[in-house]
Formats: C-alpha cells, structure tokens, sequence
C-alpha cells in the first residue's frame, strides 16, 4: 500500500466541517464539549491517547454513543520520528486496540502528535488504512490559552467547505477552547454549514 497523504481539508465534501479535538478524553472537559455538540445535533472527532482512554473509559464510550467518532493519536503521544518504523506501527496499533475495546471498530484516521511525520510514519499509517489528519486553523495555539478571540481570529479566516478545525479537550485548562467552540458550533450552523465526523467528511461513511 501507498504512504498516506495528509489532508488538511475536503473541498469536495462541500457545506461540511469537521471540528475536531486532540489529547483527551479528559473528565473535565470533553463532557462540556460533548453538551455544546448534542445542544445544536453537530458531531465532532477525538483523537484520543492510550493512557487517558485506559483511565476514562466511560468519557470515551460517551463519545461514541453520542455519535461521534474516535480517531488514533498513538497510545503516548511521542514524537513519532523520532522513532523507529516497526515503534510507530507499535504505537498505533496499541492506541487502534484501545479504541476497536470501546467502539467495536478499528478507527479510519490518525492525527500525528505534534502534527510531525517522516516518510517512515506515512508508509506505516498508510500500511494500516489510516488518513493522515492535520487542519486547516494550525494558528490557533488553542492548548497554550492563547485567549478565545485569539483562537476564534485565527479560526474564522479558515473556514471554507471541507475544513478540518483542530482544537484540545486534553491535558490542563480547557475553557478557552471550550468557550470558543461555544460561539462557534452554533455560527457555522447558522452559516449552513453541516458538523460531521472526519470520517463523514471523507465520504467513509454515511452522513
């Protein structure tokens, strides 16, 4: 199989975004993030870790049942590279096993850590499935509380058909993400836009 090729967005999906987020699940936080989607019926993606999905499991199957997607973002969160191609396919298979034990499925997508790649990593994403997910709104810095106008200034220019947004719901302080995807989920519905999963917007499956 082909390396994967990493996709920052999906023109062709047409009115359709897919917010996604990274590092969790977090017990704080994705729940307040998962009450902003089921208020306005939109669905999000996680790309979620090993340890925190072997702590939380109860977040995690929360996020499926409500309709969401889990993506892979590797059991640890190292910097891919800087490992060897037979520890990188180590790392997302342990972090596929963790999710197939809550969802019943092997997942479709893998965001890298750190958003680093290296030829070895796409051949073994690609060798496994995988798409590579990165985004188009890489400016925000949202996981260094950058302040919500920061974060919503640097989003709203990039917003188009077939955006991937990336955002956090792990690791420390969540409420300027949070009270940005509070004004944003109901503004890009309000614009026409349709929020479905990074699968969705792939045309994986049905939306």
């Amino acid at each position: 199989m082909k390396a994967a090729e990493i996709i920052n967005e999906v023109p062709s999906a047409g009115k359709q975004i897919a917010i996604t987020f990274d590092d969790g699940p977090n017990p704080e936080w994705t729940p307040q993030f998962l009450e902003v989607f089921k208020k306005h019926g939109a669905k999000a993606t996680f790309y979620t870790l090993g340890p925190n999905m072997e702590k939380y499991p109860d977040v995690a199957k929360r996020i499926v049942e409500e309709g969401h997607e889990l993506g892979n973002h590797s059991y640890s969160h190292p910097h891919m590279p800087e490992l060897s191609k037979e520890a990188q396919t180590a790392e997302l298979l342990q972090a596929a096993q963790l999710i197939a034990a809550v969802t019943g499925g092997s997942p479709n997508t893998f965001r890298p850590p750190y958003l680093d790649v290296n030829n070895d990593l796409l051949e073994a994403a690609g060798e496994l499935g995988y798409y590579v997910i990165h985004g188009v709104n890489l400016g925000t810095n949202d996981w260094d509380m950058p302040g919500t106008e920061h974060i919503l200034a640097e989003t709203r220019p990039t917003v188009r058909d077939g955006s991937i947004l990336l955002f956090h719901d792990g690791f420390g302080d969540r409420s300027q993400s949070l009270a940005a995807i509070a004004i944003l989920v109901p503004g890009l519905i309000e614009q026409g836009y349709k929020l479905v999963t990074v699968s969705e917007l792939l045309g994986l499956t049905a939306s």
